[in-house]
């Protein structure tokens, strides 16, 4: 069901766009790889120069690889498009401190904390906070989602729908199904 209709006449100014990829490598590892792009539907004038209708103003990337336990072993960024030529781009070597998180384990905590303010770029460090979900679907797409491995499902008490008390998870998960509240 998409949005209601809009209230009132309207003209685009932006648009972002995130695109997210997962990938299981040769190696028996995974990349994780996250695009972030922003584009206007005018001219754009910035200090450091125009940017023409449709022209991205960001065109930035990150990759990260991971074990099968989502440390992060490998982590690359780079930007292809920025508002500030030589100044933005800087700060994508930074990111190789990526390696040693793990995706499931304090990492959008680590990096809110390792490129905090000025540390880090702020698109960047935003689209990072997708990777860990990306991970999770690219892991899904190599096991039955009710596969019974003896292990509490990941996805489950992440999210309303599967609350460990809910009617979904007593339906589709039901050796983890909890019939009341604790309290």
């Amino acid at each position: 069901m998409p949005l209601p209709p809009p209230t009132a006449e309207r003209t685009r100014l932006h648009v972002r766009s995130v695109q997210l990829g997962g990938y299981r490598r040769s190696d028996g590892r995974y990349d994780i790889e996250a695009r972030l792009t922003d584009s206007k539907d005018h001219d754009y004038h910035l200090s450091s120069g125009l940017r023409r209708r449709g022209e991205a103003v960001h065109d930035m990337w990150v990759r990260v690889t991971i074990d099968g336990q989502m440390n992060v072993v490998d982590a690359v960024a780079c930007i292809d498009a920025m508002p500030y030529a030589g100044y933005c781009d800087r700060i994508a070597p930074d990111y190789a401190q990526l390696v040693g998180l793990n995706l499931f384990h304090g990492f959008r905590t680590a990096v809110r904390t390792l490129f905090r303010s000025t540390r880090g770029c702020s698109h960047l460090s935003e689209l990072l906070m997708f990777l860990p979900t990306a991970a999770l679907q690219t892991f899904a797409s190599e096991v039955r989602d009710n596969q019974d491995t003896g292990h509490k499902p990941y996805q489950l008490d992440r999210c309303h729908a599967l609350d460990s008390h809910s009617e979904a998870v007593r339906r589709y998960y039901p050796r983890w199904y909890r019939s009341q509240k604790p309290g």
